[in-house]
């Protein structure tokens, strides 16, 4: 058993991680779980969030990257202020892990900021310890470090059909 409880991943090539995670944020917050749902490199084109801030306090929906595009085509500049939103993110997940204000916590796309450098290793160990006994956290993204998998209790490889 890994020394994190309750850390769930859906990685891979395959579409469908975010649907799977926000199904299952929607299910625990229809039960009365507390919910808290991260985004992370998605433009606003390819998430419809209007719809889901109706369904606070239940689900709470953040997404810090402020662009309407894609963060793959942003310009470098752009992409630099983009990676502070981000990790500004991060620091609101420690924030609400360390606060106890969920029981439920979804990072979409987290696996995207460790692969590609914009949250190192100890950042994400850190995020990992803060995490309450108890409070379940779900990862998405499509590639899968070696250090998260060493710490996930479940691990959902999604792949191209």
């Amino acid at each position: 058993m890994s020394d994190y409880d309750n850390i769930t991943v859906y990685y891979g090539e395959g579409r469908g991680k975010t649907q799977v995670a926000l199904g299952k944020a929607v299910e625990a917050a229809s039960r009365g779980i507390s919910t808290n749902f991260i985004q992370f490199f998605k433009g606003t084109n390819e998430f419809n969030a209007e719809y889901f801030t109706r369904m606070e306090p239940e689900l709470k929906y953040f997404r810090f990257q402020r662009s309407n595009k894609n963060f793959n085509d942003l310009s470098e500049t752009e992409k630099q202020e983009e990676s502070m939103n981000m990790k500004n993110g991060i620091n609101f997940a420690k924030k609400v892990m360390s606060t106890r204000s969920c029981e439920l916590l979804v990072l979409d796309e987290f696996l995207g900021l460790v692969h590609s450098g914009l949250i190192s290793k100890e950042e994400v160990r850190s995020l990992f310890e803060a995490k309450p006994e108890g409070t379940v956290l779900v990862l998405t993204g499509r590639y899968l470090d070696d250090m998260i998998r060493e710490a996930a209790t479940d691990i959902y490889n999604i792949t191209v059909e």
